[in-house]
């Protein structure tokens, strides 16, 4: 194991002993070796099954067969959840079969970023992880399971399940991917074609067309942003079966793998001999392993909160300097958009996870003993893929290297010798870059700041011809205090036209870019974030900000003295949008906590 991994690792052990002690011994005491719902009464158990079929109300009001909850975020709209429409009656065609029940415990709300992005409706989407994660446990109070399928897949919806999943980390769980959609138009012609719309060389009418030719069946977007990244962390961890994460949705495979992971969730348990509870899962080791995933694939920076706040679920301390220290580990081997030219599709035909995983167990930069839902314990089970032989699902080794180098490489001649994410840091306070889609001539900018309070404003300025020159956007107001800390990629495209006419750019803010935040330079989720009267709020127009991603420091050049001086300005935009979701909003702001403590305190175990 490499010492850089091995000793933060150990501090991370180290600071959660209390939390993570407290937690398990909580889990350990309600797990128990009978079916859950022996004991209810009568009337309870009635109502549980009241809908089932003759034979499920024979099983269920028996003691020996157990109970499998499936938590879904189906809808129909989102094309990456609409797959998991059929996935219910394979599942619970599956647990018959092999000897259990199952049920649809609840549905969970699954909101879509690419949909709401720049509209009012975005400033609720970081506040929806935790309506997912009440959702999942208000699904599973019902205390009638033995273990559960949590079916999901995009930005906030596998960090709530999951969070959700923990406050039940007394049952073994299996997460469900539904694969992405086959690769249409490329992602860099995608980009192209934003950014020719943005500076008029386009119309609308075209823009739809090159936006329908990427988005254009069921399955997830195919770039490498969040709900990429989160099927990326769950194989990663452990939480997917091996292999699955990135097989196509409506295939025969696809489906073989979903009853596959309700079989597997049947035998892990407590009634059985070998109970493998989510948070026995969850540990540190496999919260490591999640961290080096998203830096060996240049992953989303959403996860420097969504890992932080899942971590907290399971009482495991994790903080930003363990994601720097651990970057300095963890070679950049895969380069999948907007770190590159492929899409996940590529990644998958390359050798996908298995030989990612491989590649990094082989050169200690994983670690392989955790707990797994594959059959034999330890990561090395995750060194296959599956396949169907005979219409029966079986796993083969993976090839020895990728296929495509130019996709995915090695530890010995990686894409960069940094993992894909450093913390940045100076007397603008603290937050997160994506170095890996930043080529090295745009890693250091030094240029005056012009200062937004909404990015509505840039637009405008940008279109107004206003901003043809060298400068640093800083966006003020956008943390989940402010309002609710909206991705900002409307921002991407402008400023991808203006560093491509030569000019140095580069963009500070105490909002989130996601994965997909591109080839601009930028510090985000700065902290303490402007509504607290964090630093950023003193910046004025003019002054200059230095940015060295590189050595991962941002700074304000202006006298110490002065700048200490300066009072913050306060927040005169607090009429936001929220859209009809403004008082839900308002609750959110209540439990709001910086970025850097995963933007939330209301899941943190103590």
């Amino acid at each position: 194991m490499h010492p850089i991994i091995e000793k933060v690792t150990q501090e991370i052990i180290e600071r959660s002993h209390p939390t993570r002690s407290a937690y398990l011994q909580y889990i350990d005491k309600v797990a128990r070796n009978a079916p859950t719902r022996v004991g209810k009464g009568c009337g309870n158990l009635a109502h549980g099954f009241a809908a089932c079929s003759a034979a499920e109300k024979a099983d269920l009001k028996a003691d020996y067969k157990p109970n499998i909850a499936i938590i879904t975020a189906y809808n129909d709209m989102l094309s990456a959840h609409q797959p998991y429409k059929d996935a219910p009656d394979l599942i619970k065609q599956a647990v018959s079969e092999a000897g259990g029940v199952a049920q649809v415990a609840g549905g969970v709300p699954a909101m879509c970023d690419g949909i709401t992005q720049g509209e009012a409706g975005m400033e609720l989407s970081l506040f929806s992880r935790d309506l997912i994660a009440m959702a999942t446990a208000i699904g599973m109070s019902h205390n009638m399971f033995d273990g559960a399928l949590y079916l999901g897949v995009c930005d906030k919806i596998v960090p709530g399940l999951l969070i959700g999943a923990l406050s039940f980390g007394h049952l073994p769980a299996a997460f469900v991917p539904a694969g992405p959609m086959p690769s249409g138009m490329t992602n860099k012609e995608k980009a192209r074609a934003r950014q020719a719309y943005a500076v008029g060389k386009i119309g609308r009418k075209e823009l739809l067309e090159a936006e329908m030719a990427s988005y254009h069946s069921p399955g997830t977007c195919t770039f490498y942003g969040t709900a990429n990244s989160n099927q990326m962390m769950m194989e990663i961890m452990g939480l997917h079966l091996p292999g699955s994460s990135f097989i196509n949705p409506y295939t025969p495979l696809r489906d073989e793998l979903t009853k596959e992971a309700a079989r597997q969730v049947l035998k892990f348990t407590s009634m059985g001999d070998d109970w493998r509870p989510i948070a026995h899962m969850v540990c540190e080791k496999a919260i490591v392993n999640a961290v080096i995933g998203l830096l060996a694939t240049g992953g989303s920076t959403n996860h420097t909160m969504h890992l932080i706040a899942i971590a907290r679920a399971s009482g495991i301390v994790l903080n930003w300097d363990d994601f720097d220290k651990l970057s300095k580990a963890v070679p950049l081997i895969a380069k999948i958009y907007p770190n590159g030219s492929a899409d996940v599709n590529h990644f998958q035909a390359a050798g996908g996870m298995g030989v990612l995983i491989a590649e990094l167990l082989r050169n200690g930069l994983l670690h392989e003993d955790i707990l797994t839902i594959a059959d034999k314990k330890g990561m090395n089970s995750y060194c296959q893929e599956p396949k169907l032989i005979d219409e029966k699902l079986a796993w083969e080794p993976v090839p020895e290297q990728s296929l495509d180098h130019e996709v995915l490489s090695t530890v010995a001649q990686p894409f960069a010798t940094g993992g894909g994410l450093h913390v940045m840091k100076g007397n603008l306070g603290r937050g997160v870059s994506k170095l890996s889609a930043v080529s090295a001539d745009h890693q250091i900018v030094e240029a005056p700041a012009i200062v937004f309070d909404d990015q509505e404003d840039m637009l405008a300025a940008f279109k107004r011809g206003e901003l043809e020159k060298d400068f640093v956007a800083v966006i003020r107001f956008q943390g989940p205090r402010a309002n609710g800390m909206p991705e900002l990629h409307k921002l991407t495209p402008p400023l991808g036209v203006l560093q491509d006419k030569g000019f140095k750019v580069a963009l500070v803010t105490d909002g989130r870019m996601s994965g997909a935040s591109g080839k601009v330079p930028s510090a985000i989720h700065m902290c303490p974030e402007c509504e607290v009267g964090g630093p950023l709020a003193k910046v004025h127009n003019g002054d200059i900000i230095s940015m060295n991603l590189q050595t991962g420091d941002v700074n304000v050049l202006v006298d110490e003295a002065e700048f200490n001086a300066r009072v913050p300005v306060p927040n005169t935009a607090k009429n936001h949008h929220y859209g009809m979701g403004r008082e839900m909003f308002g609750r959110f702001r209540l439990n709001a906590s910086s970025a850097e403590t995963g933007a939330s305190n209301l899941f943190v175990c103590d």
